[in-house]
């Protein structure tokens, strides 16, 4: 493999690195590993969605009244 291509970062993380809401995402996933569950992570779901609520807000006037 080049070293480009192990350099490359998942769209996803660029995403949450920009929104900042990976330290969200990151608890949310590890409550996901061990409780195998979404109903028990839901304090974390809401979180998440919060905070990507939060970035939309802040970046399109549109969603400033929702």
């Amino acid at each position: 493999m080049s070293s480009s291509i192990l350099e490359e970062k998942d769209p996803i993380e660029e995403m949450l690195d920009r929104t900042g809401c990976k330290n969200i995402h990151v608890s949310l996933q590890e409550c996901m590993f061990e409780y195998k569950d979404w109903r028990k992570c839901q304090n974390l779901v809401n979180d998440l969605r919060d905070c990507m609520l939060k970035y939309e807000q802040q970046k399109r006037p549109e969603f400033q009244n929702e």
